[in-house]
């Protein structure tokens, strides 16, 4: 039986994305068998190579090649790209990452791999090199509008009702329209990847959940009334729970995910639970897309100090979900 195909684009190439890539992926015995398939180009592969005296044994793709051992491929960007200055956000960093990404995304829509893994970008050096993107979902929610932010780790999992939004147009988003039609996404992309019975946690938005009002409307007016027809759809789902508890409700038991309302509350508890070992995963697509949960690391990249735990994380993850949903 052949070997699934995993995308695995190389990141902004000043970051710490191709150090960690390779880190990765020569712990591939303790991986899912897959084929491997880099997106980015030969020089930038070999430089990295070089710089951290490893091997990693990959060749040129050639579609249509299946194996049924892990193997590595390199798909080679349709352009080259000068090698921007390691450790600083550039226009250049930020045209070839970008272009890493466009191919790997439009291989993963045609069915050429079946999930891709992603390395981090800037999303300044996309701003430099003209990318009108915030960044990777921001991209796939243009082909697939029910994309979904989720982030999970052995002890937590998050999923975020909005993402790369200025504060004030996160709370413009919450309505109760909304808020059901995230929950009735989330679910179908949850129980596809990964069949089984879960338990979602509703986070309110202001201190205490509004203690009924008091602090706030929005749970009594709009949040409250999201997850009664949510629930009355089907979901096991209760809230809204206050934020600053919400989170200790399903620490530690995996069949429970918490839908925070916007970007920091849900990343800062999540990242302080699994800042080295969470991942990044994108729902709501035809295919499995995850990533790290950290960025760029500019400060150390070319210093060889990088840590790849997230990263092999990711590619392990892409690869389980992969295998369960084919």
């Amino acid at each position: 039986m052949s070997l699934p195909r995993i995308g695995v684009t190389l990141g902004d190439p000043a970051g710490i994305g191709p150090e960690i890539v390779l880190k990765a992926l020569l712990r591939w015995p303790e991986l899912p068998p897959a084929h491997y398939i880099l997106y980015g180009t030969a020089e930038l592969m070999e430089r990295e190579e070089r710089s951290l005296g490893v091997r990693l044994g990959w060749t040129s793709f050639e579609p249509g090649t299946e194996f049924e051992r892990t193997h590595f491929s390199l798909k080679p960007a349709s352009a080259s790209f000068p090698a921007p200055v390691k450790g600083k956000a550039s226009a250049e960093g930020g045209r070839a990452s970008f272009e890493f990404f466009r191919q790997a995304s439009a291989d993963a829509a045609s069915g050429t791999i079946k999930a891709l893994v992603t390395a981090p970008i800037s999303k300044l050096a996309w701003n430099l090199a003209g990318v009108a993107f915030r960044g990777h979902t921001e991209y796939l929610e243009q082909f697939y509008p029910d994309a979904i932010m989720t982030f999970w780790s052995e002890k937590l999992i998050v999923a975020l009702l909005s993402h790369h939004l200025p504060l004030k147009a996160a709370l413009e988003k919450i309505d109760k329209d909304g808020l059901v039609r995230f929950v009735s996404v989330l679910r179908a992309s949850v129980e596809k990847a990964r069949p089984g019975a879960y338990r979602y946690l509703m986070s309110g938005l202001n201190p205490h959940a509004g203690e009924n009002g008091l602090l706030g409307a929005e749970e009594t007016d709009v949040i409250g009334p999201a997850v009664e027809a949510a629930r009355v759809a089907g979901a096991d789902i209760s809230g809204p729970h206050a934020p600053d508890v919400v989170f200790r409700l399903a620490f530690g038991r995996p069949r429970r995910i918490v839908i925070a309302l916007y970007h920091d509350q849900g990343l800062i508890p999540f990242k302080l639970e699994a800042f080295d070992t969470g991942v990044n995963v994108t729902l709501g697509l035809p295919f499995i897309r995850s990533s790290p949960d950290h960025g760029t690391a500019f400060d150390i990249a070319g210093k060889n100090l990088a840590n790849p735990q997230s990263m092999f994380e990711a590619l392990r993850l892409a690869a389980d979900l992969t295998l369960g949903v084919l």
